[in-house]
């Protein structure tokens, strides 16, 4: 009988690793999401305090290699865990390419084996693993690096990032985002229907959701997303949108993927519009407790006459993509992507997310944490879609 695998959850990170993902607060945003920024080399460098000899050699050999850290082929994150970093201002971001996370808790630290899953902060200092960590485009660890009392490990991780091909050939080649392009989901005549209804009716500004106090809620920030949404309202319209997923698109991702899609949520025309600046910058669509239970995004373009709008997955290289009018682009929430700004006309599509019955029940328990009073969705029904990322 085979073993089950584990991970030792409490060891420092190798090569070939996942490199964790966290919400930390850094020098100019309460709650940057670390694994957003993938599609570029990351280098964490976990110094400590800034005040320490060796923190301060490895901050100024960073600092002093802009050519490599200009946020296109890679960013510097230092990781602080000193209070007195950010009280005197020992350390500050410079942009483009360095950037500087306020760790005082310890999440980062503690989920990269830096510290000790049951350090407590408040109870005096913290004994540290002190490391660099080198990570590809797709969040995955090419080298972690020790601190040594030679400080030579500043030259190596210099010597490592000098060596590394462009960020677009991470692996050696350039490779192919993991998605399903599917011509033919929706008719000539489907697309112009929809399309007509969002132009008699109109769209309403649509935000995303942010995980604020514990609670999944929608905000809107026009920096970050510009797209207005009509909800159809037409149940027999809805069952025939669903009926054409049943048959082409559903029995793609159990090929591709062994997957059961048995659940749609979400019946929206879409609109990126070049007059408003229409785009979605880089994001994921499972990261809160109201949208967790998503499985695969699905972007099915009603028409192709419009410039930019295409979808892009950071983490497999510039590559963008257009479906052809009635195609769709079929993705794992979990993959990073963004929309790209329209530049000439409106983008009009069709996204709805799919799941399955167990990641229904997964929606029904966490429904009390969307909103601010919770959602009414039970697993065995298909209530009103709530919106989401």
């Amino acid at each position: 009988m085979a073993s089950p695998l584990q991970i030792d959850a409490t060891t420092l990170l190798t090569p070939g690793d996942p490199a964790p993902g966290f919400i930390q607060r850094s020098v100019t945003n309460p709650r940057y999401a670390f694994d957003s920024v993938a599609g570029r080399y990351l280098v964490l460098c976990f110094y400590g305090s800034a005040a320490d000899p060796h923190a301060q050699v490895a901050l100024e050999a960073a600092h002093g290699r802009p050519d490599i850290f200009d946020d296109d082929r890679a960013c510097f994150f230092g990781v602080s865990v000193d209070p007195a970093d950010e009280a005197t201002g020992r350390v500050a971001n410079r942009i483009p390419g360095y950037r500087h996370f306020w760790d005082f808790d310890l999440t980062a630290s503690q989920r990269y084996g830096v510290a000790d899953k049951d350090a407590d902060p408040a109870a005096g200092p913290v004994a540290l693993e002190r490391q660099w960590v080198v990570i590809d485009p797709t969040m995955r660890v090419i080298a972690a690096i020790p601190f040594r009392e030679d400080r030579s490990d500043v030259a190596e991780v210099m010597r490592i990032l000098d060596d590394l091909p462009p960020p677009a050939r991470f692996a050696g080649v350039e490779i192919m985002a993991p998605i399903l392009f599917l011509p033919r989901v929706f008719e000539p005549d489907l697309c112009r229907h929809l399309i007509g209804l969002y132009e008699a009716r109109g769209g309403q500004e649509s935000g995303f959701m942010r995980e604020i106090d514990g609670k999944t809620v929608g905000v809107t920030d026009p920096g970050f997303k510009r797209r207005k949404d009509y909800d159809i309202a037409d149940r027999d319209l809805i069952s025939a949108l669903r009926a054409r997923f049943l048959r082409r698109v559903v029995p793609e991702i159990a090929k591709v993927h062994q997957f059961k899609v048995t659940r749609m949520e979400r019946h929206i025309v879409s609109c990126y519009a070049a007059e408003d600046g229409g785009h979605f910058s880089a994001h994921r669509d499972n990261t809160t407790k109201g949208t967790a239970h998503g499985r695969f995004a699905v972007s099915v373009n009603l028409n192709d006459d419009f410039d930019g709008g295409e979808v892009s997955f950071p983490e497999y290289g510039r590559r963008s993509f257009k479906a052809p009018r009635g195609g769709a682009v079929v993705f794992s929430c979990s993959l990073l992507h963004k929309v790209n700004k329209v530049t000439r006309g409106r983008r009009y599509a069709f996204l709805p997310f799919l799941y399955d019955d167990a990641a229904a029940d997964i929606r029904e328990k966490n429904a009390r944490h969307v909103g601010e009073t919770g959602s009414p969705y039970r697993a065995g029904t298909q209530a009103p879609a709530e919106k989401s990322e």
